[in-house]
């Protein structure tokens, strides 16, 4: 039972951060370096998250279900402590940032995104060498798109969370990354969008997976949810197809609950399931497009990072199945209590976290 009690206190912990929002996909840094040695970085993010953020900080009650002229007001009031979350530096020296909106959407509209546009600005040294960027407002991957020049064509660099990226080199001769180095970084961003960051797409693979231990049924649920996360991420990649995040959002944490209600309710893999988890499958692809529609890749890159992209996400998902098989599942599945002292009380937390999350998700809150 040791094993079990294990097991249920590590969902119940994924489901508890699964009431923070993803922010994946929410947050894109334009960093230009000018010729007349000045720096600008334009930051899109979500306008009320980042308010809430910064009020609390000050220590000040969080708001919420603010017009767009009051959430204007409420982070013009925090661009000071703002410029403070922002640091770039040349060869390791700091360049004090001035802070801006240059512009903010609020609408009442799910399938229009809320966002607030940054402008930051500074001095660089003329014959500075590196430059290196920290964002600290933001706690997940994002991406950083860098032009050395006005007229260069900007490098994405991925960075995560609150950490300061590494010295980038200022030139505009430097040799461009090799195809082994784009497969290798886009291989590393796709599991890393997995484990440790999309806890709700590991809910939703061990939802898969607490159905039963058997390979085939797993397999067959794993291969549906594959073809079809890859076709929509490759669909969503070229602009084939589209959807606002504030619909994609709430039906993802809806299909978490759903394969989890349904294994409470039955015992054994149903006709329709392979077909339903294709379907929430179409729905995870867009979610995983998310991390990489916004980086306006070369065209010659775009096949290697989405094929690199894509197997670093079937590995993240194995290896969640391997964890939770070879960690629990393996020493207790013969015991007649399982399915109700293991499968039914995880399946329940998952369950009830997916639905809090899809009405926290609608509602923003």
């Amino acid at each position: 039972m040791t094993l079990l009690k294990a097991f249920v206190v590590t969902v119940a912990l994924l489901c508890a951060s699964l009431l923070e929002a993803h922010e994946i996909g929410t947050t894109q840094v334009r960093l230009t370096l000018h010729r007349d040695n000045t720096w600008t970085a334009y930051i899109v993010t979500a306008p009320q998250t980042l308010a809430n953020k910064l009020e609390a900080e000050a220590n000040e009650p969080r708001t919420s279900g603010l017009t767009q002229d009051q959430l204007h007001a409420e982070l013009e009031r925090f661009l000071p402590a703002l410029a403070r979350h922002i640091e770039v530096r040349f060869d390791d020296v700091p360049s004090p940032a001035t802070v801006s909106i240059s512009e903010l959407q609020v609408v009442n509209d799910l399938t229009i995104p809320d966002f607030v546009e940054l402008r930051a600005g500074g001095a660089m040294p003329a014959q500075a060498k590196t430059v290196s960027w920290r964002y600290d407002l933001t706690y997940a991957t994002y991406a950083l798109q860098l032009a050395d020049s006005d007229d260069a064509e900007p490098e994405t660099h991925w960075l995560q969370g609150d950490v300061r990226s590494r010295p980038f080199p200022i030139a505009a001769n430097n040799p461009p990354p090799s195809h082994v180095d784009i497969a290798w970084q886009y291989l590393q961003l796709g599991f890393k969008h997995i484990v440790p960051e999309g806890l709700d797409h590991i809910l939703f693979v061990l939802g898969i997976f607490l159905l039963t231990t058997k390979l085939k049924p797993i397999l067959v649920q794993v291969t549906a949810f594959t073809i079809a996360h890859s076709v929509t991420l490759g669909l969503t990649m070229y602009g084939i197809v589209s959807l606002s995040s504030r619909i994609v959002e709430p039906m993802i944490a809806l299909s978490i609950a759903y394969v989890a209600i349904e294994n409470i309710l039955t015992a054994r893999l149903t006709p329709w399931r392979p077909a339903v988890v294709f379907g929430f499958g179409l729905l995870h692809g867009m979610g995983f497009a998310g991390a990489l529609t916004e980086l306006n890749l070369p065209r010659q890159e775009i096949i290697p990072a989405l094929i690199s992209f894509n197997i670093g996400i079937e590995l993240a998902q194995l290896t969640v199945i391997a964890t939770a098989y070879f960690g629990v599942a393996m020493w207790i599945q013969n015991k007649p209590w399982y399915r109700t002292r293991f499968v039914i009380p995880a399946s329940a937390l998952i369950a009830a976290t997916g639905l809090f999350w899809t009405v926290q998700r609608i509602f923003d809150f």
